[in-house]
């Protein structure tokens, strides 16, 4: 599709939804909503590469954009754009500040290996928890 369109806008709650096989409004399936999945990521990789080919934009809306660790992960996997409730902007913007695009693209080339969604977040959640303890505080 990347040659036929002007830029790629991925929902990542239905993504993760359908890629995971489950309902998350159902709560005996709930806790299977892995977002940093590996599956998922690599599915929101192959769009930055074919997008990136192509030289259009990929924004990604929903729960993901809005979560520190995860919009890490998100401009490191090469995302141009995210979207999200103008609430989580203050700290999706600190965020964005405290790590570098090389960090973040470092850091997006571990979760890309790892076994599992723990595995994926844990060196993001690390390095959020040394330049911005306030954010563990009441967790």
């Amino acid at each position: 599709f990347a040659g036929l369109v002007d830029f790629f806008s991925i929902g990542t709650n239905d993504l993760v939804q359908y890629t995971m096989a489950m309902d998350r409004g159902n709560e005996q399936v709930a806790y299977l909503y892995r977002p940093a999945n590996p599956a998922v990521l690599k599915l929101i990789h192959s769009c930055v590469e074919a997008a990136n080919s192509q030289n259009i934009y990929v924004t990604v809306c929903g729960q993901m954009a809005a979560d520190p660790v995860l919009a890490v992960l998100l401009i490191g996997l090469g995302v141009n754009k995210l979207s999200m409730e103008p609430a989580a902007l203050p700290l999706i913007r600190r965020v964005i500040r405290e790590v570098s695009y090389y960090e973040a693209e470092r850091l997006a080339e571990l979760a890309l290996l790892a076994e599992d969604s723990a595995q994926a977040q844990k060196p993001i959640i690390e390095l959020l928890q040394k330049r911005l303890p306030e954010m563990f505080v009441n967790n």
